[in-house]
């Protein structure tokens, strides 16, 4: 790969292509192993210098900043823009449409290519980053890849959010870093216009989801027309004409998995009842697994192993986990009184559940 690299003769080897159905209908690219140290490789090297000009409130796929720190960062402002619970305030809330299959390539492109020519680095080295840059960037995986996992699932994918329906110069496959970290990069302009142009105080993006707060909701429908043409004007992408929430800020805000609130935070429906079913099959003799194409129930031992209850165990405290950035303290200790059941007899709660805790509230 490093002679490859030297000699610019390195092309990506073939993905494999799948779809997911969890938590919704996805196809993903997964690049092969070695194509993924490449992706380490060059996001490594040129992610500081884009982390400095990022706005301070978008997350994801970024160090320090994801799914938690979002939570608390909204919480907090909710917080300040009701003035501590004693004035109203409204929030929009915004999705842009098949936003991976629609990213520009060029576009894409000529903004890392602008940022690394301002760079105070050797010019060999800006040659050497663009040309994987646009590698990477302008390799379309359609053309070289393995299909694997149920064939029918792909006819439930609509056109635009698949990669074998899109233009051959848009689109970024789901599932690499690179990906990912390039979102953030094509959205930066995004950020800026809003937070410097429209000047909007209370912003909050994550992936392509974004949110903002405002005591006056005409001001946020006056912000999302503006929105909308700059996303058309300048990165070829358009807003989710059906995806649209507006309310008061006292209804709760659906952001990166919780329900957010000016006075607590509540974890989703969704997550608890499949916790619940995840435990009630354990109950029962079987054994939940998930995996890309839903979930699969496996039977238990007559009398389940150490592996088998490590692995519940596991499961349950990644849901706690979650659950400790809401205020749920009465749903865990419900879950573990009613819910558990035979899972009782086989832990400790006070050694197992690292998240669990049954007699402290989460902080």
């Amino acid at each position: 790969m490093q002679k490859q690299l030297e000699s610019r003769t390195y092309q990506p080897k073939r993905s494999i292509c799948f779809v997911v159905t969890y938590p919704k209908t996805r196809e993903i690219f997964a690049a092969d192993f070695s194509d993924r140290i490449i992706h380490h490789l060059l996001v490594s090297e040129i992610e500081p210098y884009f982390e400095r000009a990022f706005i301070h409130n978008s997350f994801a796929c970024r160090r320090g900043r994801g799914t938690h720190k979002a939570v608390k960062s909204v919480y907090r402002s909710l917080n300040k823009v009701t003035k501590n619970q004693t004035r109203n305030a409204f929030y929009g809330q915004f999705d842009i449409q098949s936003f991976f299959t629609t990213i520009d390539k060029q576009v894409l492109y000529e903004a890392v290519e602008i940022k690394i020519n301002k760079l105070k680095r050797h010019r060999a080295w800006k040659n050497e980053i663009l040309y994987l840059t646009k590698t990477i960037i302008f390799h379309n995986p359609v053309n070289n890849y393995l299909m694997k996992g149920r064939r029918e699932l792909f006819k439930e994918l609509p056109p635009q959010k698949s990669l074998f329906y899109v233009h051959r110069n848009k689109g970024l496959p789901i599932g690499n870093l690179t990906s990912q970290f390039f979102a953030n990069v094509y959205l930066d302009c995004l950020d800026q216009f809003i937070k410097r142009e429209l000047k909007v105080k209370y912003y909050f993006r994550y992936v392509d989801d974004f949110v903002l707060f405002s005591r006056n909701i005409d001001e946020i429908k006056k912000w999302r027309d503006s929105i909308g043409r700059f996303l058309e004007e300048r990165l070829k992408l358009k807003l989710h004409p059906k995806k649209d929430k507006y309310g008061s800020a006292y209804q709760g805000i659906d952001f990166v998995g919780y329900i957010i609130k000016p006075n607590y935070i509540l974890s989703r429906r969704r997550v608890v009842n499949n916790l619940k079913t995840k435990l009630y099959f354990f109950n029962q003799g079987l054994l939940l697994v998930s995996n890309n194409q839903g979930q699969t129930a496996l039977p238990l031992s007559r009398s389940p192993t150490k592996e088998e209850i490590g692995q519940m165990i596991h499961t349950i405290n990644s849901y706690f986990g979650y659950f400790r950035q809401a205020n749920c303290y009465s749903l865990r200790k419900n879950l573990y009184e009613k819910h558990f059941g035979e899972l009782k007899n086989y832990l400790k709660p006070e050694k197992d559940l690292s998240f669990f805790s049954p007699l402290k509230p989460a902080g």
